[in-house]
């Protein structure tokens, strides 16, 4: 999924914009941007197409703000056979504290357990009913609840979405589901590569809040009261600390009277984040797991954030040099069986990006095999990427682009995603014209600017020790 995020443009006469009662529909042929959108409610982003190459778009961007704050956002598509719906919330593991640690996902598991007006099995009956591909996921930042639906089931899906958004948290559900929790973090402890990504972030960002783990630990699950985590929601899920976004068949005025019903008196607060630059660490552990077949290997190293500009680049750069086919690393050590994978993608986040590099091998290769991962990335420092080697990035990155896009699921996640990071909508094409517009030397930049030899490594398995090339 590509959700990108760019500065603002200028203003272009090829936008043609048309007021619908209280909310703006945005229909154009140029590439769009928005503006940054103004704080009372009721009022409208403004779109602000730069200058240049022209498209053809069949969708409309509409938006609306309520009294309390919620933004609601829609990509709408009047011929997709679905419809997306999802609720956007700006928190996650960086948000949280010693005390409530992983609280952002148990909260997400206790969504589900009902509300005032559902039982539980209210809720997963409802969503079965409409067929509804409906689910829910927590990351460091972002927590989202989203059901794709046939669109005369709109109203529906998302009466029951908002009504999940304000749970019960039940004492006793809290108990019950504290059991699941404590289970999912002994498995993802239990199974390769063993936590090794957890402990590979605590590492490379110590005390930023990015060195969070999103489950927590057994500690902080254990210990963690049902008030620590109805005061974490009142705070967090805040009207504007969330997005309500749609995409594909969308009726917009409906969506907007529901949320104004269901949504329109939810309580108001503040919620504050911490994006203070994360310092840049090297370092180099050795976990045994003598269980383990594999060794398995990750590097994290610093990349461009969210709100930067050569994120695009990094992208470009890492599907180079790491992708899971037709990349160096795929040459240098999966094809001639070195490796069972070996991989680079970049990562970005609110103030911090993070280049990760993932291998599994034999034992027996772990050694040489880091060698030949750092033997890769000092070339690249030195001497770049070929033009050709970046045009078939390009190829790959644009169709994962417009495949990614062709539901509105798809489209979903990325209209969502920009909105709550940076109150911008990007339609598919300027995301497709941001990436031809790469070049060889911007590539260059980011190799210089963020190192990719300069990284902290975590490497887990049956060695005892490996040796720090």
């Amino acid at each position: 999924m590509f959700t990108e995020y760019s500065d603002n443009g200028a203003g272009s006469q090829d936008l043609r914009c048309h007021a619908f009662g209280r909310f703006l529909c945005y229909t154009t042929r140029a590439k769009w941007l928005t503006d940054h959108s103004p704080d009372s409610p009721g009022q409208l982003g403004v779109v602000s197409p730069p200058d240049g190459k022209r498209y053809t778009a069949g969708m409309e961007f509409l938006r609306h703000t309520l009294a309390n704050g919620l933004d609601i956002v829609a990509e709408s598509s009047p011929a997709a056979y679905s419809t997306a719906l999802g609720f956007f919330v700006r928190t996650g593991a960086r948000d949280e504290d010693d005390a409530v640690a992983g609280v952002s996902h148990f909260l997400e598991h206790m969504v589900f357990k009902g509300t005032p007006t559902r039982s539980a099995d209210d809720v997963n009956r409802e969503f079965d009913e409409m067929g509804a591909h409906y689910n829910a996921f927590t990351n460091e930042e972002n927590t989202v609840y989203y059901a794709a639906v046939l669109p005369e089931h709109q109203d529906r899906a998302a009466e029951l979405l908002a009504d999940i958004l304000r749970p019960s948290l039940r004492e006793d559900d809290f108990n019950t589901e504290k059991q699941v929790i404590l289970e999912e973090i002994q498995m993802y402890e239990d199974q390769p590569p063993f936590g090794a990504d957890d402990k590979c972030r605590a590492m490379h960002y110590g005390s930023h809040p990015l060195g969070r783990s999103v489950l927590g630990t057994p500690q902080s699950i254990g210990q963690l009261p049902v008030d620590a985590m109805r005061e974490y929601f009142r705070r967090r899920y805040s009207p504007e600390n969330i997005v309500l976004a749609a995409a594909g068949r969308v009726d917009f005025d409906s969506l907007v009277a529901m949320a104004d019903r269901l949504c329109g008196d939810w309580e108001r607060i503040a919620a504050s984040r911490n994006v203070e630059p994360a310092a840049r660490c090297d370092g180099f552990e050795v976990l045994r797991k003598e269980t383990a077949s594999q060794q398995y290997l990750l590097q994290l190293s610093a990349g461009p954030a969210a709100e930067d500009a050569d994120r695009y680049a990094a992208k470009l750069l890492s599907t180079v040099l790491g992708d899971d086919s037709g990349s160096r690393l795929y040459w240098e050590l999966v094809d001639p069986g070195l490796a069972e994978h070996c991989s680079l993608g970049h990562s970005e986040h609110e103030g911090a990006g993070m280049m990760m590099t993932y291998m599994t091998c034999d034992p027996e290769y772990a050694a040489s095999n880091l060698r030949r991962i750092i033997d890769v990335y000092r070339q690249a420092e030195a001497e770049g990427v070929t033009a050709e080697e970046l045009e078939q990035a390009k190829s790959k990155v644009r169709s994962r682009i417009v495949l990614s896009s062709e539901r509105p699921r798809g489209r979903l996640f990325a209209v969502g995603s920009d909105w709550l990071y940076r109150r911008e909508y990007r339609p598919v094409e300027l995301d497709l014209d941001t990436v031809s517009g790469v070049t060889v030397p911007e590539l260059s930049a980011v190799l210089a600017k963020y190192p990719l030899t300069h990284a902290t490594t975590v490497t887990i398995g049956p060695l005892a020790e490996l040796p720090q090339p």
